[in-house]
């Protein structure tokens, strides 16, 4: 196993190549104020993320990674076009696997930048693929962007569109609302029983819990609404089953989502951008004939990648986290920039990963 100096001395390096490309240096606090922050990460970061409290500040973390701070720190002042680049610890508890590591190093760089997203995509990750050049490791990509239109352009109400796109991030509970919306699941007894009541539900009822009266009558009343509602059209639903099983190398993945298109229009241009980033991923030397494209990659990793995603993985090593990762994350810069958005993606990269490969091959 690598030890912590050969760790940091390899961090060191990375920044430096990191920093040749461009990328101004930057170092946030590690404790980070958690109040929005902890929102914004997957249910798995969440989770695993350490809190404190703080009698003047507030809820506090160590930070889980570095995008987050970043892009708070761009938003408030940074110029544009920027390039950042970061090394340091950050911290995740690992609840299930003492193997994995509850503190590791990070480094990383990031792009705001809004000429040229398909450039600013293939920059990054050009950047982390020719880092990782000689191990053995695989690449994965995907586009969030393209599945989140997939869900906007089906042909249902605004609220079963939102409760999908709330619940992207999670593959099962996606499923079953799919099957819900589209007729296919029985509804479970206590919600049929609930819709087949007349008139007023809770009559004099105790109030009880956090909800109010208000609350739950609303509640009761939009599933009352929804039940109403015809299930999704055939085609668009087998068109939406149809993008979640893509899994082909990008060429034809590129292909076989056109196809899709022509039942859920919606999807065009997000598909164009992708076009646009293989044509970009090629000028920069990347084998895109061969890169393999899942429509599905990137639903269980951060909840604020809305675009183009991707990780490098030990080919032999199942069991590795990924070894370098990232992504484009256009709506948490308006988010976190209260409306202003400016195009943005990065990608990190695991020193100690990297040591451990070079490690197994020689």
């Amino acid at each position: 196993m690598p030890t912590r100096s050969e760790i940091l001395a390899r961090a060191a390096r990375l920044r430096v190549v990191f920093e040749a490309a461009g990328g101004q240096i930057v170092d946030p606090p590690l404790l980070q104020s958690a109040d929005t922050l902890l929102d914004l990460y997957g249910e798995d970061i969440r989770a695993r993320a350490y809190v404190t409290s703080d009698a003047l500040r507030g809820e506090q973390m160590l930070r889980p990674d570095f995008t987050l701070p970043v892009v708070e720190m761009h938003m408030q002042e940074g110029a544009e076009p920027a390039r950042y680049t970061y090394a340091g610890e950050v911290f995740r508890r690992q609840e299930f696997d003492e193997t994995r590591s509850n503190e590791y190093v990070q480094v990383g760089y990031e792009i705001f930048e809004r000429n040229d997203p398909a450039a600013a995509d293939a920059e990054v990750f050009a950047l982390m693929q020719l880092q990782l050049k000689g191990l053995p490791v695989r690449a994965a990509t995907g586009d969030m962007g393209i599945l989140m239109a997939a869900v906007q352009g089906l042909q249902t109400t605004e609220r079963r569109k939102a409760a999908l796109m709330r619940h992207i991030w999670r593959p099962r509970r996606f499923r079953a609302l799919l099957d819900r919306f589209a007729g296919r699941a029985p509804v479970p007894p206590t919600r049929a029983a609930l819709l087949s009541c007349e008139g007023d539900v809770i009559g004099a009822t105790p109030e009880i819990g956090k909800r109010s009266r208000a609350e739950v009558e609303g509640r009761i009343q939009a599933l009352r609404d929804d039940a109403a509602e015809p299930p999704l059209a055939e085609n668009q639903l087998l068109a939406l089953e149809a993008l979640l099983s893509v899994r082909e190398t990008l060429p034809y993945a590129i292909e076989r989502m056109h196809d899709i298109a022509v039942d859920l229009p919606q999807m065009l241009p997000a598909l164009a951008a992708l076009d646009a980033r293989a044509a970009a991923l090629k000028a920069r030397g990347v084998d895109v004939d061969n890169l393999d494209f899942e429509a599905t990659y990137g639903r269980t990793s951060m909840e604020y990648y809305d675009g183009f995603v991707f990780g490098f993985y030990a080919a032999a090593r199942p069991d590795l986290p990924p070894v370098a990762s990232g992504g484009r994350y256009d709506a948490l810069t308006r988010l976190l920039g209260q409306g202003e958005e400016i195009p943005a993606v990065g990608g990190v990269i695991r020193p100690d990963l990297m040591l451990e490969l070079e490690e197994t091959r020689t």
